[in-house]
């Protein structure tokens, strides 16, 4: 079947919405479009609910800019973690990746992407200063750059370093075992909770 020839109007609409996705051609948002119609009303009512729910009541952590279904995330209120230490990553896909691992007791905080200039992503659009407030007030200890080995991570890394380096708390870096030009959510668990163990100051790797 040719894909520009659609039956419906409506069928092309609902593919053009899913081909709109990262990652999602039109052969496959066609697939999907498919199979929803397979299913039965209540099933498609719910997976449309799920999205519109997400979208309209989803939040961020007040505390480290997390995702969460209530003002403070689950990480944040754990009274077990240790809130003086400080993984700063680009994204949610990243905690969730160091949290697997088992081997990080912190907390996080989430900068909401990289420093991009060429897709117009510069400091004022992350949450960096919503950290340096943090360390302003003296509630860090350490911080951890736990960010991609990749040129983004790198400058966003170094930005962030010069902007902090004066207030007295220790910056680290994770270990490079992780491969120059590794985005953090395809690395092997074990790699990654080993370069959250043997981190190392980042000062040394400029």
């Amino acid at each position: 079947m040719n894909l520009q020839s659609f039956p419906s109007k409506l069928l092309e609409k609902a593919v053009n919405q899913f081909a709109s996705l990262p990652g999602i051609g039109r052969k496959t948002a066609l697939r999907l479009v498919l199979h929803l119609l397979n299913q039965s009303q209540d099933d498609v009512e719910k997976f449309g609910n799920s999205i519109i729910e997400l979208k309209k009541n989803v939040k961020h952590c007040k505390h480290c800019n997390n995702i969460s279904d209530t003002d403070i995330c689950e990480i944040c209120s754990d009274k077990s973690r240790n809130t003086k230490t400080v993984c700063v990553v680009e994204n949610i896909k990243d905690v969730m990746s160091i949290e697997n691992t088992q081997q990080y007791f912190g907390v996080y905080h989430v900068l909401g992407g990289l420093i991009s200039p060429m897709d117009g992503i510069g400091p004022s659009n992350l949450s960096i200063n919503m950290l340096e407030e943090k360390v302003k007030n003296g509630d860090i200890d350490e911080i951890i750059f736990a960010l991609s080995a990749t040129m983004e991570g790198d400058t966003t890394n170094f930005y962030i370093y010069k902007r902090l380096k004066n207030y007295p708390l220790t910056i680290n870096t994770i270990a490079r075992g992780v491969s120059i030009g590794d985005e953090l959510e395809y690395i092997d668990e074990i790699t990654l909770g080993r370069s959250i163990v043997n981190r190392m100051p980042f000062e040394g790797q400029i």
